[in-house]
């Protein structure tokens, strides 16, 4: 294997000293919004299957909350 040489023709310029740039940053600086705006969840493969977006997904989660409310109004 050849070594590489200092000439190689970089995008990074010579003047920007890395070490400086990365004691900047905060670690999980972000970290609170990212969990409020964040809800994941991992599905078994037979309902990814079933299921494969989230369009299909939320529609039927929201006609099994809205059998639950009509269970709901129906035991009162």
């Amino acid at each position: 294997m050849k070594k590489k040489t200092a000439n190689q023709n970089d995008e990074l310029r010579a003047e920007y000293d890395l070490k400086s740039l990365f004691k900047r940053g905060v670690r999980g600086k972000y970290i609170d919004q990212y969990r409020k705006g964040t809800n994941l969840v991992l599905l078994e493969p037979d309902v990814a299957k079933a299921f494969p977006d989230d369009k299909t997904v939320n529609e039927a989660l929201r006609l099994v909350m809205k059998l639950n409310e009509l269970q709901e109004k129906d035991v009162r």
